[in-house]
């Protein structure tokens, strides 16, 4: 089950992350969301878990719980919804790429 994780603070790491979902189940694997130009955080993660049973035991112990001084926002990661482009990243193409074909 994956897992979404928000209100992170910003110097959250995921070996912390991984310390409290262990407690509910074997961990898969956890990404923290950073900026790419900045490498900063951008608050939020996801948590992958070996089940669902174990993923709904960690979403119902850790949602709202504290930590470091902000209450966690624990769900069900939903798909990355498409953009109006066809595909999941909103671009469409670089610099370069459009070549009239007529």
């Amino acid at each position: 089950m994956n897992i979404y994780v928000g209100n992170l603070p910003p110097d959250a790491t995921e070996k912390q992350l991984s310390d409290m979902f262990m407690e509910f189940g074997e961990v898969k694997s956890i990404k923290i969301i950073t900026d790419r130009e900045t490498g900063v955080s951008r608050g939020f993660g996801f948590v992958e878990m070996s089940s669902a049973d174990h993923g709904a035991e960690a979403i119902t112990g850790l949602n709202e719980k504290e930590f470091s001084g902000r209450r966690l926002v624990v769900n069900e990661a939903r798909p990355r919804e498409r953009s109006n482009f066809g595909d999941s990243s909103g671009a469409r193409g670089g610099r370069g790429e459009y070549r009239d074909r007529r």
